[in-house]
C-alpha cells in the first residue's frame, strides 16, 4: 500500500465524501457516498474505503 492510499483512508475515517471526491471526482460514486454518509455513517465509510482500494 502506498502513501497516497494510506492518506486517503485516514481522511475517509473523518470525512468519507471528500475521499471519494479526491479519488473519483464529482459523479455517481460521490452522490452515493454522500447519501450513505448522511443516513448511515458506517456504510459511507466502508464505501469510501472500497473506492480507495478499488484500484
Amino acid at each position: 500500500m502506498d502513501t497516497n492510499k494510506l492518506l486517503l483512508i485516514i481522511i475517509a475515517i473523518f470525512i468519507p465524501p471528500v475521499t471519494v471526491f479526491l479519488k473519483k471526482g464529482a459523479g455517481k460514486d460521490l452522490l452515493i457516498n454522500i447519501v450513505l454518509t448522511i443516513f448511515f455513517f458506517i456504510p459511507g465509510l466502508i464505501h469510501a474505503i472500497w473506492v480507495v482500494l478499488q484500484d
